[in-house]
């Protein structure tokens, strides 16, 4: 350990200090930067579905049109008289609006992590800005029903693309950014749908709450621009197919491995130049299944409660509405969300699978709750969706961090890009599951 200590303090007096920064304020503007990035992120794919449904019902009442889209919309708010169903069920599942919101995020994470490691990181943080302030302003806007869903396209590509880009940039930071990472895309989901909530309740219209957010693409600039002191290897404008992380931040942070885990060795880092191959692509991608299965079961079972069972989870006997009753398992679930992906500092976890049989577990639960709606008060089912929240918090958080930190360094860069799709998989499988669900529950 003394050994270790000596070695960290001689390679530290080897690097040249950046004038005006210490070490502990360096550290934590990164970690608050990398919270920012995760909440701006995040932040127009959690608020821009609700948004875009109010300005379509507006749109579709006007030419005395009712989509499927509007239905659903509507549906939330109509309590007990849209149909017969015992379980007040909207006429299309919440699986649609989750397909539609998630598909061009999976098609990004599937495709991008093969060639944009091409294209430096400022020019993907200036095009994920680009597309969430357009998707604000195309909503605010729209005046046909195809403009509104392309302003919620427009979001997905920036949340799914800002995801594999920030986590993969984080290799060139210490590994402590993914805590901060973790908790801000947390606290996107709790300040989104409240912020969006307390707006519109405070009688302001739908175009003029999404023109307010407008602020929040160009916080995710000032943060990555101003706030983040990156390393000086950060291909920030320009990229050469022989980059890889420098070999001295490599060394520090692997001597930070060994302060932090005390009787931990790093093994040696592989430092081959030259560009990695679609064959050693392809070895990284089966050497990440472990951890991407699981993360991606989680997501799974937990998007299949919240789109195929949530809806149906009603209790006639309750004061709450339906639509309150959802938008309390909505929020309690974005509480959980919260407060598990800020828990890396706390523990960590490197079976990543209990969390995804734990979630399965509740699944399976839940259906049978529905089917057999024994249950006999709310706040069970309230218990149960904060629980939900937290199990799939902690499995995202705990699968990033051990991800790069038994990623090789020469692979550490794509591998933190290309896992970031087990999540966007899960909840894509969740929403085609979530129809044949539906319509199976509301025909009883």
């Amino acid at each position: 350990m003394v050994r270790t200590m000596e070695r960290s303090a001689s390679i530290n007096a080897d690097q040249p200090q950046q004038p005006g920064t210490n070490g502990c304020c360096v550290k934590w503007r990164n970690w608050w930067g990398f919270w920012l990035l995760g909440l701006c992120n995040n932040f127009a794919y959690v608020v821009m579905l609700s948004a875009a449904h109010d300005i379509l019902e507006k749109q579709e009442s006007k030419n005395s049109t009712v989509t499927a889209s509007d239905q659903l919309a509507v549906g939330l708010r109509a309590g007990n008289s849209r149909n017969s169903s015992r379980y007040d069920c909207s006429p299309v599942s919440t699986g649609a609006v989750l397909l539609a919101d998630i598909l061009p995020t999976l098609f990004i994470k599937i495709s991008a992590p093969f060639v944009i490691h091409k294209v430096p990181y400022g020019f993907r943080v200036l095009f994920c800005v680009a597309m969430a302030a357009a998707s604000f302003l195309l909503v605010s806007f729209s005046f046909a029903v195809w403009l509104s869903i392309v302003g919620v396209i427009f979001a997905s590509i920036s949340s799914g693309l800002g995801e594999l880009s920030f986590l993969s940039l984080s290799v060139f930071f210490n590994r402590n950014v993914l805590e901060g990472w973790g908790s801000g895309t947390g606290a996107a989901g709790v300040a989104g749908s409240l912020l969006y909530a307390g707006l519109i309740q405070a009688h302001l219209s739908p175009r003029t709450t999404l023109l307010i957010m407008l602020i929040v693409p160009f916080a995710m600039l000032a943060s990555y621009f101003f706030l983040l002191v990156p390393e000086p290897s950060l291909p920030q404008w320009s990229r050469s197919e022989t980059e890889c992380p420098p070999v001295d931040s490599e060394e520090r942070q692997r001597l930070m491995d060994e302060l932090e885990d005390d009787l931990e060795t790093s093994a040696p880092e592989d430092r081959t130049m030259g560009p990695v191959t679609l064959q050693e692509k392809l070895a990284v991608i089966k050497g990440l299944l472990p951890f991407v299965i699981p993360l991606g079961l989680v997501y799974f079972a937990e998007y299949f409660i919240n789109q195929g069972l949530m809806e149906l989870l009603f209790f006639h006997n309750s004061s709450l509405s339906h639509a309150e009753q959802y938008r309390w398992y909505q929020t309690l679930y974005q509480v959980g969300v919260f407060v598990s992906r800020s828990s890396l500092r706390l523990k960590k976890f490197r079976k990543t699978w209990i969390f995804s049989l734990l979630q399965m577990v509740n699944a399976v639960f839940l259906i049978f709750a529905v089917l057999f709606q024994f249950l006999p008060s709310i706040w069970i089912v309230f218990g149960i969706i904060l629980y939900e929240g937290l199990l799939g918090g902690v499995a995202y958080v705990n699968t990033f961090h051990f991800i790069s930190k038994e990623t090789e360094s020469r692979y550490r860069e794509f591998a933190m890009a290309t896992s970031s799709v087990g999540d966007s998989l899960g909840i894509a499988l969740a929403g085609a599951a979530a129809f044949p669900t539906h319509s199976y529950f509301c025909s009883l």
